[in-house]
């Protein structure tokens, strides 16, 4: 079939993944795998601690709860497809399961960014309005802000993926890349796709750009706030509640944004690929450590819990 011909016709795609690397194939399985336990173990204990332990049934540790399942969800849809077409060899997948991957990638970065930026307006209230944060994030108020997070960014991206995959595809239907993402994808399409590509532009900037805009400026109150603590040991405790928190925010938004608003000249498969195995499995791996590791509250839940196990 010639690629002029392979238009609206293809019925599935090659994911080219690691193709490049035949002989890494069954390490990179097994590091994957590996990986994945890691991630599924970490978010699932500090979703069980949060559940558990009275001393986290906080607001704080509701949305850390909410977090972790979102994590354990988005790793979810990218791992076990790689895991699988490295251990079968076969990269093939359908239009449909592409875009329906693709669509759940972008609802749950959405519902990420979103969660970010509601646990960072969670830290502002109880830093900056000490006295009222109880009463200011009720148990109403925090479910609203969780349901919000998840649900705000589905009929946008199920739109956005629909536009996506209403494109015509001439060039190949060789994706150059592990997973269905946008740039690849944009890639594949023939014909003017600027319209396409400057509507990933604008919902990128409102669905990334400005909650990062909006968890900027709560750190900056916050920030002045601990500054003005009278005592060393409380601007101590303050910051130690925000810096794991600020810390996810820069390694999330940091190669996101990279991704999606850096020029399409600048794009190139190796830096794509590279990008999207840092956020979308190595951070989640690394999330449930720089909050468990760095917050004593769940320390200690961790200990009163292994303590009871060993009784």
């Amino acid at each position: 079939m010639k690629a002029e011909d392979n238009v609206s016709t293809v019925m599935q795609f090659v994911l080219l993944g690691f193709y490049e690397l035949p002989q890494l194939q069954k390490l990179l399985f097994g590091v994957f795998l590996i990986i994945y336990m890691i991630i599924l173990i970490g978010n699932s204990l500090i979703i069980v601690l949060t559940k558990l332990d009275p001393a986290l049934q906080k607001p704080m540790y509701f949305f850390l709860a909410n977090f972790s399942s979102l994590e354990i969800c988005y790793v979810s849809v990218t791992l076990p497809r790689i895991l699988m077409d490295l251990w079968t060899q076969d990269r093939r997948i359908s239009v449909l399961d592409c875009a329906t991957q693709m669509c759940f990638f972008l609802i749950l970065g959405t519902t990420e960014s979103l969660l970010l930026t509601v646990m960072a307006y969670d830290r502002y209230v109880a830093i900056c309005n000490p006295l009222h944060y109880l009463l200011v994030m009720n148990q109403k108020m925090c479910i609203q802000l969780a349901v919000g997070a998840w649900i705000s960014g589905i009929p946008i991206q199920i739109a956005q993926t629909c536009q996506i995959f209403s494109l015509h595809f001439c060039k190949s239907n060789q994706i150059n890349h592990f997973f269905c993402d946008i740039p690849p994808i944009f890639k594949l399409a023939c014909g003017n796709t600027f319209i396409h590509e400057l509507s990933v532009y604008v919902v990128a900037v409102l669905l990334a750009t400005i909650p990062l805009i909006m968890i900027l400026a709560s750190y900056s109150k916050i920030v002045s706030t601990i500054l003005r603590l009278s005592t060393a040991r409380g601007r101590a405790k303050a910051f130690s509640t925000c810096s794991s928190h600020l810390l996810v925010v820069i390694l999330f938004f940091g190669t996101a944004t990279i991704t999606y608003l850096r020029p399409k000249s600048n794009h190139s498969a190796g830096m794509d690929k590279l990008l999207s195995l840092f956020y979308t499995i190595v951070t989640p791996m690394f999330n449930p450590m720089i909050y468990s590791l760095r917050n004593k509250d769940v320390i200690a839940a961790l200990r009163k819990l292994l303590l009871k196990k060993t009784m």
